[in-house]
């Protein structure tokens, strides 16, 4: 029954993150940025073509492209593996996993089809602005923080 519940997190990430990354596409021109909430959240269409921040961006292309589609591969291993190790424990486990999974795999799918990644979530008080993410990353970091979360208060092995 845990696996479902990877599965299906997978499944919803890269769903809601491949539709809302297309929705802007056709909707913005890239860096057309829209407020949402004033002084607090903008909808901004941009690309990045390096990592989290912006890191490895001046890298060549092929290079760049290389080493994130090998370590996303990896990163999938170990998630499945962690996926078999964990999910026995917790159907929490599975859920934070396949949040993580789900999420690398958005970021994957628009690195394989145009070599960078759309972001769009623009969050930022005054002049101070949070670089700019989308759904696949917001999954990750949720994942991340319900897996950690939960380890750390209900699961002590």
């Amino acid at each position: 029954m845990s696996a479902f519940f990877f599965f299906f997190a997978v499944l919803a990430v890269v769903a809601a993150d491949q539709a809302s990354k297309a929705w802007i596409i056709h909707s913005f021109t890239l860096h057309e940025s829209r407020e949402i909430i004033p002084g607090l959240f903008n909808l901004t269409y941009l690309t990045n073509n390096g990592a989290a921040f912006g890191i490895l961006a001046g890298q060549p292309a092929l290079w760049r492209q290389i080493f994130f589609i090998g370590a996303v591969c990896v990163a999938l291993v170990v998630i499945w593996m962690a996926q078999r190790s964990f999910s026995p424990r917790s159907r929490v486990y599975s859920a934070a996993l396949g949040l993580i999974a789900g999420g690398a795999i958005g970021n994957l799918i628009d690195r394989i089809r145009w070599s960078f990644v759309v972001d769009f979530l623009d969050v930022y008080l005054g002049q101070w602005h949070w670089p700019a993410f989308n759904v696949a990353d917001s999954a990750i970091t949720v994942g991340v923080t319900l897996f950690i979360g939960y380890n750390l208060l209900f699961d002590r092995h």
